[in-house]
Order: C-alpha cells, then sequence, then structure tokens
C-alpha cells in the first residue's frame, strides 16, 4: 500500500510549510498582517501534522524527500523589500498548493479504505489548506502594483 508515502509526504510538507510561514513572517515584521498572520497559519500546519500522526503511525508513514525537496527549491529563504515579499508569498503559495493535492489524494484513499477518521482530517485540513490558498492569492494581489509598478 503507498498510502503511507502519501502520508508522509503531506506530514512533512505541512511541517515545512509551518517553518516556512514562520520564517516569512519574521522577515516581513514591518508588515502587521504578515507577522500576524504567517505565525497563525503557522500553527494551523502544525495542528494539521499532529492530527496526521496516528494515521501515519497507522499505516506505516514513509519519509519520502519531496517536501524537503520542494522546500529547498521553492524556499531557499526570505527576500527584502515589496518584491522580495511578492517573491516569499509566491513561494508560500507553492507549498500550499503541494499541501493541497496531497490532501486531496489521501482523501481519495480514505475513502478507498473507508477509513473515515482519516477522511474527517482531511476533510478539515483540505478546508483549511484552501482557505490558505486564498488568502494568499488575496494578498499577492494586494502587495502586486506597489511592488511591480511603483517599485
Amino acid at each position: 500500500m503507498h498510502l503511507a508515502h502519501y502520508l508522509g509526504l503531506l506530514h512533512r510538507a505541512q511541517t515545512a510549510l509551518a517553518a516556512a510561514l514562520r520564517e516569512v513572517g519574521r522577515a516581513h515584521a514591518d508588515e502587521a498582517d504578515i507577522a500576524h498572520l504567517t505565525e497563525q497559519e503557522a500553527r494551523r500546519c502544525d495542528q494539521r501534522a499532529r492530527a496526521l500522526r496516528p494515521f501515519a503511525d497507522r499505516y506505516a508513514e514513509q519519509a519520502p524527500d519531496e517536501p524537503e525537496r520542494l522546500h529547498s527549491e521553492l524556499f531557499r529563504g526570505t527576500r527584502t523589500g515589496g518584491l522580495g515579499l511578492l517573491r516569499d508569498l509566491q513561494d508560500l503559495y507553492l507549498m500550499t498548493a503541494e499541501c493541497d493535492i496531497c490532501w486531496t489524494l489521501v482523501g481519495q484513499a480514505a475513502q478507498g479504505l473507508r477509513d473515515t477518521g482519516l477522511a474527517d482530517v482531511v476533510s478539515e485540513g483540505a478546508e483549511e489548506t484552501t482557505i490558505q490558498l486564498a488568502w494568499l492569492r488575496g494578498r499577492m494581489k494586494q502587495a502586486a502594483p506597489q511592488a511591480l509598478v511603483v517599485a
């Protein structure tokens, strides 16, 4: 069964996203909403990772390298200035999109296994991830004119 692979991927992607959110929040602390909301979203990622733990244990979580590779390729640290904020938010968006598709795939497996506990965790995690994506998209739209035109 390959579900363990995707549970590992999702668990580690949530952990990597939480770390990246915190790093962006610290780097752009001058943007009050960024500092506050990235910490809030990082805590949600931590909660989702904890919620996955029992299922990862049940299905013998394997530890694939993809999330770290994704983190290192897409997020090599923060940048400065308005354009830097925009690029950092874009990196977070791509990392969140990785989580989003993993929630979808793990959800399909949960349905196939008729594992209602996992399906419940997936449903909540997927819903929260959709909200994260919407926030990141909106915040990038807000930052884009200043970073791309006025700068």
